[in-house]
Formats: C-alpha cells, sequence, structure tokens
C-alpha cells in the first residue's frame, strides 16, 4: 500500500486522466452493452437441454420456450363443440399461427379444434383455449416476436360476436406484470444514488459527500467497459447489467466512505495531508483490499459451478469489487491529495473521537456479552428454522402478474376450472422409430396430467419423429408441477427409453440439480479459501472460523426472511402488490448467498481490522471492541444503509426474480449490520478474550505473518473484561 500510494501521489493528475476517460468510454459502454447480453437460462448438456436442442433444431419452436396461451370466451348460447364454433375455432388458430411467420415457418398450434380433445374446453363448454408454440431460432436475442393483440385479431375474426378472447403464458405474464411496474436500470441508479447522497451527506456533513458518487460513477461505468469487452469472450447473462449497477454503487460507495473517514480521523489528529492519506491507505486501504478480494472470492463459487448462464453473471459480478477496489485506492488518494481539504467545507462533523453512541452500545454490549450474543441468535436462529422450508424453482403463475391482457387470461381459466398448468407444457421429443400412441397412453396415466396430445401434419410431424404435448394439472414452476414432470420422465423412460422430454418445467428440473447437485463442494472449497485470508488479514484462527460461521448463519436467515415474505407470501402482496410465488427462482439462493457472503465479509474486515489495530496498541480485548465499534458503527450503518437503498432501489427491476433478489440482499444486509455486527460480533469477541488473538507459530509462518502464542500475549484478566461502570 505504501508503493501504491507513493505512486498515486506522485502521478495524481495522470490517475485523475486515466478514470476520466475510462468514465467516458465506460459511459458509451454502458448505452450499448444490452443489446450484446444474453437472455438464455440453458443449461447444456442435462437431459432437458438435449430435448429441447432437438425439438428446436427440428421443429423450430418450443423447447424451453413456453407457449403463448390464447384463451376463449363464448357469449351465452355458444359452445365449442358446436360444427360452426368448432370451425371458426379452427380458421382462427389457423390464422392465428401464422403471424409472426418468418424464415423458420408458422407457429405450431394446438387446440380443440386440431385435436378434438375435449379436455381443451371447459365443462359448459363456453371456455376453450389452445398452445402457439412461436418460431425460434434458439436465441432469445434473435427470436421474432408474436404480437398478441394480433393473435387475439386473428382469432376474433373468425369467432362469434361477444366472445372475449385473452391471451396469456409465461413469457406474457412476466414481462407485463413485472416489468410493467419497474423501472429501468439509469432509473434505479439514480434512485439509488439519491438515496446514497442523502445518506453520505448526513455522514460527512460536507462536500466530501459528492467524493463517494463520482466513485461509484466511475467503478460502474469502468465495469459496463469490462463486461462488454467479456461479452466479445464469453456470453454474459442480462442480469449482469443490475447487478453490476446496482452492487456497483453500494460497494465503491463502502469503500470511498471506508477511505475517506480514516483520512478524516488522521487530519483531526493533527497530521498533515500527505501524512493523513498514507496512514489511512495503510490501514483502511488494506482492509478494502482485503474486502474486495473476498467479495470476489464469494463470486468465485459462481464461476465454479458449469453452469453458462450462472459462470457468465459470475464474471461479470467479480469486476464489481475489484474495479471498485483499484478506483478507490487510487482515483480517491489522488483527490484527497488535490482538494480534499477544500471538499471538507462547512466541516460541521469532526472524526477526532470515536461517536459517543456507538461507543455506549459498545460498552453496554461488552458489559452485557452473553445477553447480546443470546438476542442475536434468538433473531438469526428461527429464520433459518423457517428456511428449512425452502422450494427452489420460480415464481408461480399468479405471482408474475395482477393485472393486464394475460393476468385476464389466467381469471378466465380460473373461472372456468381449467388448472394453470396448461400453460406450462411439457413436451415429449418422440424420434424415429418410436410410437406417439405409446407415450400418449403412458403419459396420460401419470397423475396430475390433464391430457396428452400428438396432432398431425408438418408442424408436429417431421423426418419421421413426432411431438407430444402433455398437459399437466400444476404448473411447472410449483413443487407438484416439477414432481409431475419428474414423474412423466420416469414412466417414459421405462416404456420408451429413446423419447426425450422438454420443455419449461423439465429445464427448471433440471436446474435446480444443476445448481446445487455439486454446491456443497464448492462451498467447502470457498470457507477454506476465505478463511485463509482473513487469518492472514487478522492475525488470528478464531475470528476468521467466526466470521464465516455468522456469515453462514446470517445467509440461512435471509433464506427464511425469503420463505416467508416471497414463498408463503407474508408481505409481498402489501409491498408488491404480489401474491406468494410458491417457490424462490431457482438461482436466487445461490446468488444470494455469493453477494451476502462476499458483501458482509466487507463489515467483518472493517470491524474486525479495526479491532485488531485497537488491541495491538492497547492490548485489552474490551477497550478494542469499544474503540473499534466506536470508530466504525457509524461507517457500517451508512454503508449498510446505502447498499440497502440500491436493493429498495434494484427491487424496482421490471422483473419478479430481480424482486426476490433484492428482497434477499436488503434483508442480509440489514441483518448483518444490525444483528451480526451490532449484537453479535462485538459480544463474541468480548467472550472470546484473549483467544481472539491467538496465531500459533505454525500457522503464522504458513500465512507469513507474526506469530501471536497464547502465552505471550500479556493480556490480563481485568484489562480484559472492562468492570460494569
Amino acid at each position: 500500500m505504501n508503493t501504491v500510494t507513493g505512486l498515486v501521489l506522485r502521478y495524481r493528475r495522470l490517475v485523475g486522466l486515466f478514470w476520466l476517460i475510462a468514465l467516458l468510454v465506460g459511459g458509451y459502454a454502458s448505452a450499448t452493452i444490452t443489446s450484446h447480453l444474453s437472455q438464455s437460462f440453458e443449461i447444456p448438456g442435462t437431459p432437458s437441454a438435449i430435448a429441447n436442442s432437438a425439438i428446436i433444431g427440428t421443429y423450430r419452436s418450443g423447447g424451453s420456450e413456453t407457449p403463448l396461451v390464447p384463451v376463449i370466451k363464448l357469449p351465452a348460447g355458444s359452445s365449442a363443440t358446436q360444427p360452426a364454433v368448432t370451425a371458426g375455432l379452427r380458421a382462427g388458430f389457423a390464422a392465428a399461427g401464422a403471424v409472426g411467420a418468418g424464415p423458420v415457418g408458422a407457429s405450431r398450434v394446438v387446440s380443440f379444434a386440431t385435436t378434438g380433445d375435449r379436455r381443451f374446453v371447459s365443462a359448459d363448454g363456453r371456455t376453450t383455449f389452445g398452445l402457439i408454440f412461436t418460431p425460434t431460432f434458439g436465441n432469445p436475442q434473435q427470436d421474432p416476436a408474436v404480437p398478441a393483440a394480433a393473435v387475439q385479431r386473428a382469432l376474433l375474426a373468425h369467432l362469434p360476436p361477444g366472445t372475449t378472447v385473452a391471451v396469456t403464458g409465461i413469457t406474457p405474464l412476466t414481462n407485463t406484470g413485472s416489468s410493467g411496474q419497474g423501472a429501468g436500470v439509469l432509473e434505479e441508479v439514480l434512485i439509488g444514488g439519491l438515496g446514497a447522497l442523502a445518506v453520505l451527506a448526513f455522514v460527512f456533513a460536507s462536500f466530501l459527500a459528492l467524493v463517494p458518487l463520482l466513485v461509484a460513477a466511475v467503478s460502474i461505468t469502468t465495469s459496463f467497459l469490462a463486461v462488454l469487452g467479456l461479452t466479445y469472450l464469453t456470453s454474459i447473462n442480462f442480469v449482469t447489467q443490475f447487478l453490476v449497477s446496482l452492487i456497483g454503487l453500494g460497494v465503491a460507495i463502502d469503500y470511498s466512505l471506508l477511505l475517506i473517514t480514516r483520512w478524516r480521523e488522521e487530519i483531526a489528529r493533527g497530521s498533515d495531508n500527505t501524512a493523513a492519506i498514507r496512514i489511512a491507505m495503510g490501514t483502511a486501504g488494506r482492509a478494502i483490499v482485503f474486502s474486495g478480494v473476498t467479495v470476489a472470492l464469494g463470486l468465485l463459487a459462481l464461476i465454479a459451478l458449469p453452469i453458462p448462464f450462472v459462470r457468465s453473471i459470475g464474471f461479470g459480478g467479480m469486476l464489481i469489487p475489484l474495479v471498485s477496489v483499484a478506483v478507490t485506492i487510487t482515483l480517491v488518494p489522488a483527490m484527497l491529495a488535490g482538494a480534499g481539504r477544500r471538499l471538507d467545507w462547512p466541516k460541521l462533523r469532526h472524526e477526532g473521537n470515536p461517536a459517543r453512541g456507538w461507543t455506549a452500545w459498545a460498552r453496554l454490549v461488552v458489559r452485557r456479552r452473553w445477553l447480546a450474543a443470546v438476542a442475536g441468535l434468538a433473531v438469526l436462529i428461527p429464520l433459518g428454522i423457517a428456511a428449512l422450508g425452502i422450494h427452489v424453482g420460480d415464481a408461480s403463475v399468479n405471482s408474475l402478474s395482477r393485472s393486464g391482457q394475460p393476468r385476464q387470461g389466467v381469471r378466465l381459466l380460473e373461472r372456468a376450472g381449467i388448472p394453470t398448468g396448461v400453460l406450462t407444457p411439457i413436451e415429449v421429443y418422440v424420434p424415429p422409430g418410436a410410437s406417439p400412441g405409446q407415450v400418449i397412453a403412458v403419459a396420460s396415466r401419470v397423475p396430475d396430467v390433464r391430457t396428452a396430445v400428438a396432432p398431425g401434419g408438418p408442424s408436429w410431424r417431421r423426418h419421421g419423429s413426432a411431438l407430444v404435448t402433455v398437459l399437466p394439472v400444476t404448473d411447472g414452476p410449483s413443487s407438484a408441477g416439477q414432481a409431475t414432470v419428474a414423474a412423466v420422465r420416469d414412466a417414459l423412460t421405462r416404456a420408451a427409453p429413446a423419447v426425450l422430454v422438454g420443455g419449461y418445467g423439465a429445464s427448471l428440473v433440471d436446474q435446480v440439480h444443476s445448481l446445487y447437485g455439486s454446491f456443497p463442494y464448492v462451498l467447502a472449497g470457498l470457507a477454506i479459501i476465505t478463511f485463509i485470508l482473513l487469518a492472514r488479514a487478522f492475525r488470528s484462527l478464531l475470528l476468521p472460523a467466526k466470521a464465516i460461521v455468522l456469515n453462514l448463519l446470517s445467509v440461512g436467515a435471509v433464506y427464511g426472511v425469503l420463505v416467508l415474505v416471497w414463498q408463503d407470501g407474508n408481505g409481498s402482496r402489501a409491498i408488491w402488490g404480489l401474491p406468494a410465488t410458491g417457490a424462490i427462482t431457482a438461482w436466487i439462493p445461490l446468488f444470494v448467498f455469493a453477494f451476502l457472503y462476499g458483501l458482509s465479509m466487507d463489515y467483518e474486515v472493517f470491524i474486525i481490522s479495526r479491532m485488531r489495530e485497537e488491541y495491538d496498541r492497547t492490548g485489552s480485548t474490551d477497550e478494542a471492541v469499544i474503540t473499534g465499534i466506536g470508530r466504525t458503527g457509524r461507517l457500517v450503518t451508512s454503508a449498510a444503509l446505502i447498499l440497502f437503498l440500491a436493493m429498495a432501489a434494484l427491487a424496482s427491476a421490471p422483473f419478479t426474480f430481480l424482486k426476490i433478489f433484492a428482497t434477499g440482499v436488503g434483508a442480509g444486509i440489514l441483518l448483518d449490520a444490525t444483528v451480526v455486527r451490532s449484537l453479535l460480533v462485538p459480544a463474541l469477541v468480548s467472550l472470546f478474550g484473549r483467544w481472539n488473538w491467538w496465531l500459533p507459530a505454525w500457522a503464522a509462518r504458513l500465512l507469513r505473518v507474526r506469530a501471536q502464542p497464547i502465552a505471550g500475549l500479556g493480556d490480563q484478566s481485568r484489562a480484559e473484561h472492562l468492570p460494569a461502570g
């Protein structure tokens, strides 16, 4: 850090020019990156991916892409089984299938009119539905969009006057319900930035509040530039742009906040500007580097998983903390050296002494350490128990949208007694030589299957192969829906091993297995690497072990929050107007873990590094706890509030899954900054006493730091535990 500081101070104008260029070029990259990002969540090599590839390759539609589902409510006195109405349905669905036809052909259509299957019609005959599998190239970015309004018009032109047609489906529900009520990336960054400015103005009470926002702007745009470069080497998922924007906003501000606060503290102690910068870089700057590497390691867990879209988000996400560290430890000291004193005006807040409120709180926690520890665990453990009921899959149909034509279509189905499982059909690819009739017979006998059909014609029979569409009773994202997919797959594997089972539900089943099958090994490797890094940073064996355990407890509590708020619906309707999802989107628990594991380590490193510094100075654990919390409490709380505001902005994003993700990370930040860092960390460090600082000679040699044997600490019992007064 001394070398970096010296170079930055010597060439501060060049440093400023470099980051100005990065800001301008990165701004251009952020404006153009969307078209370079992938929309795919497919996992190659799984049984469903193989089936979907065969379906798309042969029929150019369907696979993991769910169909449009026109729902038709006929006027009183009409029935879908009346010959004239049936003929109109046949002509209407043929016209609807021709909408959006391109070089790969028209849509595949299945309905009562094309199959004669009465289970496409309600009991009273007035409501019917069909499935329109729109053309696809296998790449959602290039697939032609089939407008629902055009499908609606094509059907109404052939149906009796007074007929109601509402086009629904998983994609229309997602796009209309979620994206119709959310902000874009730029709006979210502005919302989060305004909230951050308010917090920073309170923390600094001077124009220094603008510096972290500038650092965040440079970090975010530079990260977008790096992500744009990655898109030319590998596929990067579109979720990355949201994470770079909002996580980058929070992390970059956190790091600059820590460094500037320490600089102000040294200025208040009487150091000149250059000396204050050097001390701040040697203490806070070192903690920032360790924090950034630890956050990046949390995202390394995603890269280690053999899933392309997860890896791509891991690659993109890793850039956020690393770029933020680079900007903070170069641009901030350069700005402080050039204009720091002038920016620190009006100087309404002084950093000469620890915050009185946080010092008093730390003394109370140390005096009542057992009570504080029990209180903290009393919050985390029940939430962790609630997490045991988590179901990973995808948001239920009813939680995707509450208004619009797609929601009207779902209501028409429900009122007619038709289950929403028809929105997520199971597609079965029947290769040459296999019998579609056998597949229908076997699939129809599986419990929770409404019907199975194999229409004729070139849209459904090509090159000796055939497609069978299986309509489940329960929608694919639910646990019952996934059980139905597994049952259909098992039954067909026994009866007709050559057939391939695909579709949206099958993709979800395989996604869950792929995401979490090897995750325990990734988690173990991550814990080991984190332990080594923190042991070197803290010069201790007990402190990193405590940090890892508390982080896991904290993440478990966050999963409990997701179960209670979203899966069970205790709050999702009140806050977002969405009912219980019934499941948590499969990748969200993994991503929440990766980000929270790293972000919460930020606070751990900030607090424990300061405690370590104070312990080395005083030799008293309790004094180290009190001074450490007094110096970092306001900082950590402010940083957590900024990140929470960033997550609140992300919760306004145009997708339900991003709302769920933001809820998880936001709840984790609040729990970590309050229950964990304000209660459990000071209480446990005080309880552990001198054992916090134990580092035997063999471990010190491996870590290349100074040994700290327990017998040589010289820490007396009276110094360990302060009197109650």
